[in-house]
């Protein structure tokens, strides 16, 4: 079938798509994003995505691949390779960048398909490598949600989307601040264990098996005050070398692993 056309890099979409790559204001006042990649689009359309636009290049995808990432009201537009190198992120993607509406992600959006409900939660993560790590290891788990306290950032940037592999899309992800999450957590009566240095025991002496939520901080300054008074126990994970910490996202993937190897057993 025939498709719109665009072989020029001064239109005015792809302008407006290189704008929305690159600043995150303009995300949030649009309330639009990019995704790039066949798998990554495909997780987005499975969690309900709303698609606005599909930009695709020949020479990297048939349209037999095509149809099977789109709905008949999708609109595609095929494009040029110089349209599709200016617009790319990373030039081994498979030659589809899509315009998508985000999500609220709003803490009143939070919900449990279980009573016991297994939650991974990061405060102020800055580093987008490490957000996308901690939400692979959320979608591995298969915990039932991820929050984000006080977010340093935006949750659609391509950095996310991409050292995610989408699992930005397969995540029940909500955002909110640090207060109105504890709130939450204690109303539905879902214990709060804070990874910290101060008053902590060794994480595997705790019992996870019953509603859990486990936070996490930054390498740099930890957990704030507001956690750290409200934890129901911290703990710690013992370190047999000379520093104090590990990566944020290797550490989260130890206790919520340790979490579910509990659950399989009581």
């Amino acid at each position: 079938m025939p498709y719109k056309e665009i072989s020029s890099t001064q239109n005015s979409l792809v302008k407006q798509i290189i704008v929305l790559k690159e600043k995150s204001r303009e995300r949030k006042k649009t309330g639009l994003f990019i995704i790039e990649g066949q798998r990554e689009l495909s997780l987005a359309t499975k969690a309900n995505y709303s698609i606005t636009t599909i930009l695709f290049y020949p020479a990297l995808i048939s349209e037999e691949q095509l149809k099977t990432i789109t709905t008949p009201d999708t609109d595609c537009i095929e494009i040029s390779k110089e349209v599709f190198q200016k617009l790319a992120y990373r030039h081994t993607t498979e030659g589809i960048i899509a315009v998508v509406k985000a999500k609220t992600h709003a803490i009143s959006d939070l919900t449990f398909n279980t009573p016991n409900p297994l939650i991974l939660i990061a405060e102020a993560p800055e580093k987008p490598g490490n957000i996308g790590a901690l939400l692979r290891t959320a979608d591995a788990a298969n915990v039932d949600a991820v929050i984000i306290a006080n977010p340093k950032g935006d949750l659609y940037n391509p950095n996310i989307i991409r050292s995610s592999v989408g699992c930005v899309f397969t995540n029940q992800v909500v955002i909110g601040d640090t207060a109105e999450i504890v709130a939450v957590l204690k109303q539905k009566g879902i214990s709060i264990y804070c990874a910290a240095l101060q008053a902590s025991v060794e994480y595997h002496t705790q019992d996870y098996s019953k509603p859990t939520a486990i936070v996490v901080g930054t390498e740099a300054t930890g957990l704030s005050l507001d956690w750290l008074n409200n934890s129901t126990q911290n703990i710690i994970i013992p370190m047999q070398g000379i520093i104090d910490s590990m990566n944020v996202s290797v550490a989260a993937g130890i206790l919520i692993f340790e979490a579910k190897r509990q659950r399989q057993f009581n």
